[in-house]
């Protein structure tokens, strides 16, 4: 049996010597990383719209400066097509805001009806610039198709031929 010692490799004969990261890899994972920031940064400012009434937007106009914001009011006048957009006036609490918007407006957009708009004041004058109309829906349809709501309701195509 031989008892002699034995020498131990030395540090460059071991394996984990031998295998080296790639600078590739680390590209790869800052660029991972990176990523990652970027999707949460815009994440987290995006939700972070404030929501102001018509009277507080109008009252906080110079804080405001052209900060991206929401502003809810209902609608006064009907919507008007020119080289700027569509224009409109929406008020809350008797204070109105002129509204310039970028695009069409949706097909419940009408006078008197509750929206909420996202844009920015602009910088040169009292108008506030909407990119974004959400327009609340009333309870109409339901009052007005009942029937067809009851159809639904029982699983009917409304087709009177249908079995």
């Amino acid at each position: 049996m031989e008892l002699s010692p034995r020498t131990a490799p030395g540090p460059s004969d071991t394996p984990a010597a031998s295998r080296r990261r790639s600078p590739w890899a680390y590209a790869v994972l800052v660029a991972v990383l990176l990523g990652v920031g970027v999707v949460a940064y815009q994440g987290l400012t995006s939700a972070s719209l404030y929501f102001y009434n018509a009277d507080e937007a109008v009252q906080q106009r110079d804080d405001l400066g052209d900060k991206r914001i929401r502003v809810q009011g209902v609608v006064q006048t009907a919507a008007n097509t020119d080289d700027d957009g569509v224009r409109f006036v929406i008020a809350f609490n008797e204070a109105e805001i002129d509204v310039v918007h970028d695009g069409d407006p949706p097909e419940l957009f009408d006078v008197g009806t509750p929206v909420v708009l996202e844009g920015r004041w602009s910088a040169d004058d009292d108008v506030f610039l909407s990119d974004e109309i959400l327009v609340k829906h009333d309870e109409q349809y339901e009052a007005e198709n009942s029937d067809r709501i009851a159809d639904a309701e029982d699983g009917q195509t409304g087709n009177p031929s249908a079995p």
